[in-house]
């Protein structure tokens, strides 16, 4: 829940269409649906030069799953208690998906009162967030109880018409970070499925073999103490690989924070420890590179460990060399954007045989996430002569 502190002095009324262009390209900016709510808040507010501001999501259940406000103080809104049930004038709003516009939100008859912290509330004008016919939310203005004048509203016609725009607007922003956040859980649940698969082909495969091999020398220490001592050996070998393996599940399971590291840091952090857990050389390269948007650079650390990944598990390669370059396809070094490029030395495939036999190696996998990043994918590879895998992705 995010509050702000409305301070000594009521924001003015902002005009113009630059302000309403401010507000909108706001909005458009945030991903997550929790900042793209106190964005909608806040610039409605401030647009509206108000008191108060607030935006209820309402939940299935008669009360509200995300409830934002603005104008409010940390402590105030400790203070008022639990998130209000979807009653009174909010009801109104949201059921009947009309926009209310009152000199005295306490004479409607469907008022029910407040928590006792609760500001003092007067003139009010709410409008409903709309997507289609479905209610996404209930947005609503107000101004303390002083400010109003004998019952007659504060807010116009023209306040109406801003915020119901403005409410439009927060539609279509807030429907995008949704999907933003559903694709993101969906990224998720791939990532964990893959992981699911590579412990069940890798490792417990290995496990199972180490398994038998210990069983097989068992029965020969005294029988065949050379064979049991061969077996034996053998445990050990199985044993090294399987924590190999392992170890490079673990690695793509928990990745270098790019929040914190950044994506330079991260790719490199990730060659230098499959290096040491495979017996390929790994190496990574970074060539006047830039900070990117956070999107773009996860889809990019994505891509980087799928090729990595086939390289070293499917291509036995002897070397595989990442780069990571600032630039724009054709751009030069120092252009935006980044192109990535993964390179190995092994046996190879034929990429249309691989299409026609319903095998992908991750590769729709890769086209996809550069493609939701407005980037390209671009494989080269052939039986004998390796496989390189480049990523482009457009600079804003």
């Amino acid at each position: 829940m995010s509050t702000s502190d409305p301070g000594d002095r009521r924001p003015g009324p902002a005009t113009g269409i630059e302000a309403i262009s401010a507000a909108v390209l706001a909005m458009s900016r945030q991903l997550e649906v929790s900042e793209v709510l106190q964005t909608i808040v806040s610039s409605a507010r401030e647009l509206l030069g108000a008191d108060y501001a607030a935006l209820g999501v309402p939940d299935d259940h008669g009360g509200f799953a995300q409830f934002v406000v603005d104008g409010i103080s940390e402590d105030q809104w400790k203070a008022i208690g639990p998130l209000p049930r979807q009653h009174g004038i909010l009801a109104v709003m949201l059921r009947e998906a009309t926009p209310q516009r009152l000199g005295d939100v306490q004479q409607h008859p469907r008022f029910g009162g407040w928590p006792r912290a609760h500001p003092n509330l007067g003139d009010f004008l709410g409008v409903p967030v709309l997507h289609g016919d479905e209610v996404l939310g209930a947005l609503f203005l107000a101004n303390d109880s002083d400010s109003c004048v004998d019952g007659r509203c504060a807010f116009t016609d023209r306040d109406e018409a801003l915020l119901r725009l403005l409410a439009a607007h927060a539609a279509i922003a807030l429907t995008n970070a949704r999907l933003y956040e559903r694709s993101r859980e969906l990224t998720i649940a791939e990532e964990r499925a893959r992981i699911a698969r590579e412990l069940h082909d890798a490792v417990s495969q290995k496990l199972f073999s180490l398994r038998l091999t210990a069983q097989a020398a068992a029965t020969l220490v005294d029988r065949a103490p050379g064979r049991a001592r061969a077996e034996l050996a053998q445990v050990a070998e199985l044993a090294a690989e399987a924590t190999d393996e392992l170890r490079a599940v673990v690695v793509e399971l928990h990745p270098a924070g790019l929040d914190e590291d950044g994506l330079v840091a991260t790719l490199r952090s990730q060659a230098e420890v499959l290096n040491r857990a495979h017996s390929a050389h790994v190496t990574f390269a970074c060539h006047h590179a830039h900070p990117l948007p956070s999107a773009q650079e996860e889809a990019l650390l994505r891509v980087a460990q799928e090729a990595l990944h086939n390289a070293l598990r499917h291509a036995g390669a002897d070397t595989v060399r990442m780069d990571l370059a600032g630039g724009d396809g054709e751009g030069g070094a120092h252009g935006r954007g980044a192109v990535l490029r993964v390179a190995d030395d092994g046996r190879g495939f034929d990429p249309d045989a691989v299409r026609r036999a319903g095998r992908h190696l991750g590769l729709v996998s890769m086209r996809d996430r550069a493609r939701a990043v407005g980037g390209t994918l671009h494989i080269t590879s052939a039986p004998g002569r390796g496989t390189v895998v480049e990523m482009v992705v457009p600079g804003g």
